[in-house]
């Protein structure tokens, strides 16, 4: 049925001709600049260049990549977290959240709480501490948690409060075992739900075999291959030897 096709293949995530630059300050001049006034040399880094594709309804898209290649750039670009120098992402009015490790807890607590009320939060918290297994550390500073904790309340905000479009950065390396094996399950759920789109990035080549509908290659900011995992695994698994 034609309609049906048409409705399947709603996009999700539009990228087009996404550019992100980085400006960073030369070392020497910053140090000339403060006995001159001369102007400051800024170096343009290009993250990501020139960059465009589109992730339907219901779509798991992997990310990979060496580091350095623009790949956590675009996730949290798609996030909102940085903007575009120039090209646009479009995410068709869904709702959104970032799970990510080392977005600062802060913002990562604000970036993933936007767009749900204070009593839908308040709502799910008993099921979110529930999950984190963190205990009476609820009710402590955030400052005194260690990266773990950290990780798993980021995980278990993320995982409980469900959004439409889940961006996961590289986390199920964090955390013992225990959580490892658990957050993993859970993903796997959260991920068989046909009206959630994901987008993982990750060096674990398993899993993206294991999880992944598409997968992207990403290299200087570039999009290498995007085709299924069985096909660009192979040809990228080559490339790192």
């Amino acid at each position: 049925d034609l309609m049906e096709v048409m409705e399947e293949r709603k996009s999700a995530i539009s990228v087009r001709n996404v550019c992100i630059n980085y400006r960073s300050l030369k070392a020497s001049s910053i140090k000339q600049s403060m006995f001159s006034l001369r102007k400051v040399k800024q170096e343009v880094f290009q993250a990501v260049r020139n960059v465009s594709f589109e992730v339907p309804e219901g779509q798991i898209l992997g990310i990979t990549g060496k580091n350095g290649s623009g790949k956590s750039t675009m996730l949290r670009a798609i996030a909102g977290i940085f903007s575009a120098d120039s090209g646009e992402i479009d995410l068709h009015g869904h709702s959104i959240s970032l799970l990510s490790i080392g977005v600062g807890f802060k913002n990562e607590l604000s970036g993933m709480l936007l767009g749900f009320s204070k009593e839908e939060i308040m709502e799910k918290m008993p099921e979110i501490i529930d999950f984190a297994g963190i205990g009476n550390f609820i009710d402590m500073p955030v400052r005194t948690y260690s990266s773990g904790m950290h990780s798993k309340l980021a995980f278990s905000i993320t995982a409980i409060l469900e959004t439409e479009i889940m961006l996961i950065d590289e986390v199920l390396s964090v955390g013992d075992q225990k959580f490892r094996k658990k957050s993993y399950r859970k993903m796997k759920e959260l991920i068989s739900n046909r009206d959630r789109t994901v987008v993982i990035v990750s060096h674990n080549m398993n899993m993206l075999e294991d999880l992944c509908d598409q997968l992207m290659w990403m290299h200087d900011g570039e999009i290498v291959m995007y085709d299924k995992p069985e096909i660009v695994l192979p040809i990228y698994k080559d490339f790192m030897r």
